[in-house]
């Protein structure tokens, strides 16, 4: 990730995806000194849409293709088929995997996950086994995501990977966007992205009992 000073240096990030999750991403990290590109399936029609956050809007294996560190922020049930389709792309890269992977119930919140006994990350990375993957950020909205300081508590963000050195390139990517180290834990490999994965079941209850109002997943200690 980029440094500050001197010595700074510019890393291409691609955000796959398009929606409020890339939206909240974007803009942080390119402020941040990083180049962004967001992969779209649609690029020319969705790159209007993004005029004003610095970006490039191409398409998504040219995004893959062209950088240092993606970011899975596509719709969580089509993400094993689409990075799939990208695999040549994302070989040897650090994929941070930010989605969830459920079914809905009728009010649009996350009622199943989509893979019992897995996970999602698990999920990604059995069927791309040359790409680092590590799970984060899907324990929050997206709006703290870039803003965790924002919560009048700390929240918690999780790195699950297999790869330490991937999980270290995350961890720079987390402080870019606000993170304080005392608020992100390393759980380990990527089997324990099913402790995270689940919170978003939780989703719809505390939305019911709160309000829409931005929170995360917070570990006391």
């Amino acid at each position: 990730m980029s440094e500050q000073g001197a010595d700074q240096t510019m890393t291409t990030i691609a955000i796959l995806g398009t929606g409020n999750v890339a939206r909240a991403l974007a803009g942080t990290l390119h402020d941040a000194g990083n180049e962004v590109i967001v992969g779209s399936r649609a690029p020319q029609r969705t790159a209007t849409d993004w005029a004003g956050y610095g970006v490039r809007v191409t398409d998504l294996p040219h995004a893959a293709g062209s950088a240092e560190l993606v970011i899975n922020a596509t719709p969580g049930h089509a993400s094993v088929e689409v990075l799939t389709g990208l695999a040549a792309e994302l070989t040897d890269k650090v994929l941070v995997d930010i989605a969830n992977a459920t079914e809905f119930d009728s009010d649009g919140f996350a009622s199943a996950l989509l893979y019992p006994g897995s996970s999602l990350a698990e999920e990604i990375q059995r069927a791309l086994p040359l790409v680092h993957v590590v799970k984060s950020l899907n324990t929050m909205h997206e709006s703290v995501m870039a803003d965790p300081a924002k919560l009048a508590v700390p929240p918690s963000a999780f790195l699950s990977g297999n790869d330490a050195g991937a999980k270290k390139t995350v961890g720079g990517l987390l402080a870019e966007l606000g993170w304080s180290p005392e608020w992100i834990t390393d759980l380990g490999g990527v089997e324990t992205a099913r402790g995270p994965e689940a919170f978003v079941l939780m989703v719809g209850g505390l939305v019911r009992a709160l309000g829409p109002v931005p929170f995360g997943m917070a570990i006391a200690r």
